[in-house]
């Protein structure tokens, strides 16, 4: 038998079954990272049939989430749809400008709109908690326009309890590393294609088949940028001969160990240093009104 929660995190997680189901019915953005994840499956908790997690199959989604959503849907009872968006036929999504996630999440929240007012459910939720707003996220204003509820946000949710409270509930992918879309690969401005999504994918899976779990293939032109934690930088030079081999044969001519380390969204790194990160102002949950 599992051990009680602390009290704290009993109180968060009392707070979001109680949110939730405040709800008629929701339709959930699950993307089989965790914090969708906790979302949707306390979405099929209180609401069963009543919650529709719906994935987007797009091709900055990798194919192994992608397969990850469908097999978590299916061992937690949830009603899962997989459904194509449009953001990388966009000449606005394509060029990869500073506010690119905004369009990438307009295109997913307008068709999940538009499936809630076809089949009459009444919210749409996300996955965002509080520590996702405190960077540059774009895509949180795409969220706000379509009146998105972020339940994690509402109930008080940072990233180490939404870990916590899905280890408790013995969730399959509760230790999952963070895995951003791959178009958070390209610098900002660099165009995005189907084959240069292909290519990073193709890099961070080799990454993968060595043995490492936290890392990123940053793609500059010619030059892969890996970034790993430095607990796994000797795994990774233990294969760096393979590595380097494997990224080439992929289409880079060099490859590249960056020092700093793994961090999530370093790319925006280059906007911080230039002063370009905007100022967005956020309705607050309790601000929002129906």
């Amino acid at each position: 038998m599992a051990e009680p929660l602390e009290t704290s995190l009993a109180a968060k997680y009392g707070d979001l079954k109680r949110i939730i189901s405040s709800y008629e019915s929701a339709i959930v953005a699950f993307s089989a990272g965790i914090d969708s994840s906790l979302v949707a499956f306390v979405a099929g908790q209180m609401l069963g049939q009543k919650a529709l997690a719906i994935t987007s199959g797009s091709l900055s989604l990798k194919r192994k989430d992608l397969a990850l959503a469908h097999e978590l849907a299916q061992k937690w009872g949830l009603e899962h749809r997989v459904v194509m968006t449009d953001e990388i036929a966009k000449a606005d999504y394509r060029a990869n400008p500073v506010n690119r996630c905004f369009h990438c999440k307009t295109s997913l929240y307008t068709l999940l709109k538009g499936v809630a007012d076809q089949e009459n459910y009444a919210a749409l939720l996300n996955g965002t908690n509080l520590d996702d707003l405190g960077d540059h996220r774009p895509g949180l204003i795409a969220a706000d326009n379509h009146r998105v509820r972020s339940p994690l946000v509402d109930a008080g949710f940072r990233k180490a309890d939404v870990r916590a409270l899905a280890r408790w509930l013995g969730l399959e992918n509760s230790e999952k590393p963070q895995a951003a879309c791959l178009s958070s690969r390209f610098p900002y401005g660099t165009a995005i294609t189907e084959s240069l999504l292909a290519q990073v994918e193709q890099s961070e899976d080799f990454l993968a088949s060595i043995g490492l779990s936290q890392y990123r293939v940053r793609h500059h032109g010619d030059i892969a940028r890996i970034e790993v934690t430095p607990e796994e930088l000797p795994l990774l030079m233990a294969h760096r001969v393979a590595t380097e081999e494997a990224l080439k044969s992929f289409g880079y001519l060099y490859v590249a160990v960056d020092l700093g380390g793994f961090r999530s969204g370093s790319l925006n790194e280059a906007l911080r240093r230039r002063g370009d990160i905007p100022v967005v102002q956020l309705h607050a949950p309790s601000e929002r009104s129906d």
